[in-house]
């Protein structure tokens, strides 16, 4: 068939494919060649629908079960939509507003999907299901999630997230180990009779604990806290939305599992081993923790209030006297 009966459009399409796989020492004929044996691409091969349906494997007979662990796992995929964003900020040398604002709005948007979400968690299974299924899971537990502690880290200098008793001493010139060992999380995960580690703790550090040390040193001075620094025209809007990310991560997001927590731990730890043993009650509620990525966007009433007003209105039904 002639050239000429190729519309323009095509024989510019093969001369840039021409152009480029010359570019890269590679011959454009053989990857055509290619295509005529290559099946269509469909949408369940795409996306690996059937392996992706095969990973719900629950440990006991309970149907809500089921529920347990795809809600986990849409919410760990939903994390790592996050950590893509923010690695993306992160790489950005000469960072612009529009570029940080456009990503971070991206953050925000799916930390509000997680955090309307949570309701699947405390409606969507009979409690009496879930606190005997619970049990045959320990010591496994969502504090063990390593991509939100990665978040944490892409987030903030890592002295703003060393424990609230600890916190004032930190300059963040200690070593890597010594701040590591004083994260908030670390005193979530003790035993309420003894203050030991859990095995909890102790399963995930074994884990996720170097990799977790060497993002607190690569992202030192490029979580979002230093690339909003480095950023040259910083607006009103781009503080407001480190402020919204700040308060989805640090307030509602955290409030979200404690309000679970309420209707299926109850409020007195020793009626049941909580999750993983750990000590959710004083780990889940930010007015207790008080992690704030970005403190110096925060007026000092603001801090102190930290979380305070949502607990009252959402868990016990009351507004803030």
């Amino acid at each position: 068939m002639p050239h000429t009966q190729y519309p323009a459009e095509t024989l510019e399409k093969i001369k840039l494919l021409q152009e480029k796989f010359k570019a890269s020492g590679q011959d454009l004929s053989s990857y055509l060649e290619g295509l005529l044996y290559a099946d269509y691409l469909t949408y369940w091969d795409y996306i690996n629908l059937d392996t992706l349906l095969s990973l719900q494997q629950p440990k006991t007979s309970f149907k809500d079960e089921k529920i347990f662990i795809i809600y986990h796992q849409i919410t760990e995929l939903y994390f790592k939509l996050i950590i893509w964003e923010m690695e993306q900020i992160a790489e950005q040398e000469d960072i612009k507003a529009a570029f940080f604002k456009e990503r971070l709005e991206r953050v925000i948007m799916y930390f509000d999907h997680l955090i309307s979400s949570f309701t699947v968690m405390w409606k969507g299974m009979e409690k009496d299901q879930f606190l005997k299924f619970r049990m045959s899971l320990l010591p496994s537990s969502g504090f063990q999630s390593a991509q939100f502690r990665v978040i944490e880290i892409l987030s903030t200098p890592v002295q703003n997230l060393v424990h609230l008793e600890e916190r004032m001493d930190f300059s963040g010139q200690e070593s890597v180990q010594e701040l590591f060992d004083n994260l908030y999380w670390q005193f979530g995960a003790t035993e309420l009779a003894t203050g030991e580690k859990t095995l909890t703790l102790k399963n995930f550090e074994k884990k996720y604990g170097k990799e977790l040390k060497e993002l607190i040193v690569n992202y030192k001075d490029n979580n979002l806290w230093g690339k909003y620094r480095q950023c040259k025209d910083v607006d009103q809007e781009l503080t407001d939305l480190m402020k919204s990310m700040d308060l989805k991560a640090n307030v509602f997001w955290p409030l979200a599992h404690y309000k679970s927590a309420v209707r299926y731990l109850q409020r007195n730890p020793e009626d049941i081993a909580a999750t993983g043993g750990t000590n959710w009650q004083k780990y889940l509620p930010p007015r207790f923790q008080k992690v704030v990525f970005y403190p110096e966007l925060w007026t000092e009433e603001e801090k102190d209030n930290w979380g305070k007003g949502w607990v009252v209105k959402e868990i016990f039904g009351q507004e803030e006297i």
